[in-house]
């Protein structure tokens, strides 16, 4: 892996919690890795007004570096790359104060103009920040390229997406633009492509001819914790499916690529989506289920429903699950139905996509039905991350009795060392200028498209209901009605012990 050029990285919102929790950690994992520039200066802003000295503590806190460590060279110089200047990213008159502090930097440091700006920030600030930079040309790359991660959320619904990325496109090129979802970031799921395109066991099966249904499960254990006003104006749907799992079902739909490079990877993305089926918006009940967790006792402890947690109305109809089956209408996928489902309050943590096979044309052998001893390959996204194939075999004895038995593969198993954490890998994917693992906004836009009729839905027809489900259980019962056969129903990830093993974690 190449280092990237010499650059600046200013994080907007450097004291906030993504940058403590996720970024200023994958700096230094990328540092610990040799994977930063050879020159580098990192600018933190904030409205706080904090010196350098007091900020850089802040880093070796929020890094994780220990007393031994910080006495290294090595370490010295990482700490000393961070700076404080005090911004408000609302406030126009301070942008020309940032343009002079990144003027000092580059020739103190001997930088060229490459600056990377990363908006962790909430996202009505994009707009403002966006405007501001480019009026004091700090968008232009004559002196060296300029980049900008945004953080989801990319609008509330479809209207203001659109909004919000024409804003962006007046000041910024598309090619400057890098909107990152950390799912994209997960070893996993990027090793769906390889999976897919590198083995001829796969690729020919994985079609209409041969996949029953596709399903994407994404778990949390936890509840909405102290983000209960944030997810009040979000839900499970924008806050999960609309980004993360559609771009997981895009992965395991996409057509090859005609090469491993951003332009014809995100081209197939984008194609997924603009071929989703439409959903009318009086059809939304029928394809779509939200729930909401009540209190309940979960292991002995009373887990309070969503109603009960601080920032949240009691009488809120936020969903704190969404299920969703859909149709991608094209020669591939016809017919094929996907299921979606995300939750807060399950039994446990766990972000999975099972391809479920059809049966074999005549079912020979006694004792299950023909579904329900179908082959499935399931793709551990997170936590255990790895592939489980599961498929028939006879047990031994007299007779001809079938038990599903299981192929795994844990993704630890190939690494000699370290596996990268997500942000790790697109922070590193951007100063390198590789915009393979970042969504674009034709594909930003099609996604909301799909999804904008059920949202309105949600919010207009009051007659569609908000089903309730006990903390600690797998939500509605209502969602099995999304399943078309009757025999059928979601897969409980770590629900049989002996059946998963070691893919479990209660």
């Amino acid at each position: 892996m190449t280092k990237p050029d010499d650059q600046i990285i200013v994080i907007f919102g450097g004291r906030g919690d993504l940058a403590t929790r996720k970024i200023i950690p994958a700096l230094y994992a990328l540092h610990r890795q040799g994977l930063m520039p050879g020159r580098y200066s990192i600018l933190a802003t904030g409205r706080s007004r904090v010196t350098d000295e007091e900020y850089r503590k802040e880093v070796v806190t929020a890094a994780g570096i220990d007393k031994a460590d910080e006495e290294k060279e090595s370490v010295r110089k990482y700490i000393s790359a961070f700076h404080y200047a005090a911004i408000d990213p609302s406030a126009p008159g301070d942008y020309p104060v940032l343009a002079g502090i990144l003027e000092k930097m580059r020739k103190e440091n001997d930088i060229p103009g490459n600056t990377l700006f990363y908006l962790s920030l909430p996202p009505e600030l994009y707009a403002p920040i966006t405007r501001n930079l480019a009026a004091q040309k700090m968008n232009l790359e004559d002196e060296g390229w300029k980049r900008m991660i945004i953080e989801k959320p990319f609008g509330y619904d479809y209207d203001s997406a659109v909004s919000l990325n024409n804003i962006l496109l007046d000041h910024w090129d598309e090619s400057q633009l890098y909107r990152i979802d950390h799912y994209l970031g997960k070893e996993t799921v990027q090793n769906i492509l390889v999976t897919r395109f590198s083995n001829g066991i796969f690729e020919p099966l994985w079609n209409r001819n041969y996949v029953h249904h596709v399903e994407i499960t994404s778990c949390e254990s936890l509840g909405v914790e102290k983000r209960g006003a944030y997810y009040e104006g979000t839900g499970a749907m924008r806050d999960m499916i609309q980004n993360h799992l559609l771009h997981l079902a895009g992965f395991i739909a996409m057509e090859p690529p005609s090469s491993i490079d951003a332009t014809s990877i995100r081209n197939e993305l984008a194609k997924v989506f603009e071929s989703l089926r439409p959903v009318r918006q009086e059809e939304a009940a029928k394809v779509a289920i939200r729930g909401q967790y009540t209190g309940a006792h979960v292991r002995g402890e009373w887990m309070k429903g969503y109603r009960e947690e601080e920032g949240v109305n009691p009488d809120s109809l936020t969903e704190t699950y969404a299920a969703i089956k859909f149709y991608i209408d094209n020669w591939r996928w016809g017919g094929v139905p996907f299921y979606v489902r995300t939750g807060k309050r399950l039994p446990t943590r766990v972000t999975e996509a099972v391809i479920h096979f059809k049966p074999t044309p005549h079912y020979l052998f006694s004792g299950k039905s023909p579904c329900e001893g179908c082959n499935q390959l399931i793709i551990r996204i997170q936590p255990d991350e790895g592939i489980l194939l599961k498929f028939g075999m006879k047990i031994p004895g007299s007779g001809f009795n079938v038990r599903n038995v299981n192929m795994d593969f844990h993704y630890s198993d190939l690494a000699e060392g370290h596996i990268p954490e997500a942000y790790e890998r697109l922070i590193y994917d951007c100063m390198n200028g590789d915009s393979t693992l970042y969504t674009r906004s034709d594909a930003v836009l099609a996604a909301w498209r799909f999804l904008d009729p059920v949202l309105q839905a949600w919010k207009n027809d009051h007659s569609i209901p908000v089903y309730g489900y006990p903390a600690g259980t797998w939500g509605p019962e209502t969602a099995d009605s999304l399943i078309e056969e009757p025999e059928l129903t979601w897969r409980y990830p770590c629900k049989n012990l002996a059946e998963d093993g070691i893919f479990c974690e209660l």
